[in-house]
């Protein structure tokens, strides 16, 4: 009788273990499948950095359309800008002598895991030792971006039942945090190419670069 106990109580401990993988799995294919449905998005977004003996929040307007174009438009500071344009990736603040540009495959910045949504999005692929967990905050999928192991900790897209991302951490193996909140999202709207050019200021040169920004 004990061991049959033992036995039911081993199957009922598993059982929700069971469930539980069974619901994450369930939830990583709505995100996949949401975004892999979108054409483009719109969003407000802030950004929060704190590390290296800084901390500042910035703010803007994110632009998304597949395949491969991303533009950050900046509110504060005014008129920043970081442009991917399906082959370079550009930075540049104004009042600056020169913008940066960098080949979009050779790209490690902090908006970079955001680029598997102007894709064809499989969670379980763009990252490793992924988990799914809820908490009285909402519901946290966590990994590691493939490719950035060496300078990403772990990544952390807060989501909605219905596989939506709200909320994106990005923390850094030297102890640097990272975060955006979106709000406002508009999904597939209408878009320019020249939405994504980088148009040169004038008397500012191009720097290529091969490091992080």
């Amino acid at each position: 009788m004990s061991r049959r106990l033992l036995l039911l109580a081993a199957i009922l401990l598993v059982l929700p273990a069971l469930a539980t993988a069974q619901d994450a799995d369930a939830l990583l294919r709505r995100v996949d499948e949401h975004y892999n449905r979108l054409a483009s998005l719109r969003a407000h977004y802030t950004e929060h950095y704190a590390g290296m003996g800084m901390d500042r929040t910035e703010s803007g307007t994110l632009l998304l359309k597949k395949p491969g174009r991303m533009r950050w438009s900046y509110d504060q500071p005014e008129g920043k800008v970081f442009i991917l344009d399906g082959k370079f990736a550009w930075f540049y603040t104004p009042g600056d002598a020169q913008a940066q540009r960098i080949p979009a495959k050779k790209l490690d910045d902090m908006r970079s895991p955001l680029r598997f949504l102007l894709g064809h999005t499989q969670l379980k692929k763009e990252l490793a030792n992924v988990s799914v967990t809820q908490d009285s905050h909402g519901i946290h999928i966590a990994g590691v971006p493939q490719g950035m192991e060496q300078r990403i900790h772990r990544l952390t897209l807060d989501v909605t039942q219905a596989g939506i991302i709200e909320h994106m951490k990005i923390e850094e193996v030297d102890g640097s945090i990272t975060e955006f909140s979106f709000t406002n999202v508009t999904e597939n709207i209408p878009t320019r190419e020249s939405d994504f050019v980088f148009d040169l200021p004038n008397g500012v040169t191009v720097v290529d670069s091969i490091a992080p920004i």
